[in-house]
C-alpha cells in the first residue's frame, strides 16, 4: 500500500515537472538546438539529456501501466535534474539559451508557465 501511494506521489510529481507534451517533446529532440546542448555524448553524438527526453516519450504514452522500477528511477532522475536546473534560472531572456533547450531535452519548457 504505501509503495503504492510513493509510486503514484513518483508519477504526479513527474508529470508536474514534465509539462511538455509527449508529441511535442518529440518534435523538439528531432532539432539542431537539442542535438547541441548536454554532456556525455556516446557515438552517435547523443547527450544525456536527449537520451533522457527520448526516455520522457515513452513514459509520458504510457498511461494507466504499473511502471517499473526503473521508470520510476528515471522519473526520479529527471525531477531531481529539472528542480536543479530551474534553480539555475539566467536573467534575462533565457528564450534561446542552452539553459532552456537543457531543460527542454528533460521535458521542461519554462516558457510554458
Amino acid at each position: 500500500m504505501a509503495k503504492r501511494r510513493a509510486e503514484r506521489d513518483i508519477v504526479a510529481e513527474f508529470r508536474a515537472v514534465v509539462n511538455m507534451r509527449a508529441s511535442r517533446l518529440e518534435r523538439w529532440l528531432e532539432t539542431d538546438e537539442s542535438w547541441s546542448v548536454g554532456w556525455g555524448r556516446d557515438a552517435a553524438g547523443e547527450s544525456v539529456g536527449h537520451r533522457s527526453g527520448r526516455r520522457i516519450v515513452k513514459l509520458l504514452r504510457t498511461k494507466g501501466v504499473d511502471h517499473t522500477d526503473d521508470d520510476l528511477a528515471h522519473m526520479r532522475k529527471v525531477i531531481a535534474y529539472a528542480r536543479r536546473h530551474l534553480a539555475q534560472r539566467p536573467r534575462g531572456d533565457f528564450r534561446a539559451s542552452r539553459w532552456r533547450y537543457s531543460l527542454m531535452n528533460w521535458g521542461h519548457d519554462p516558457m510554458l508557465h
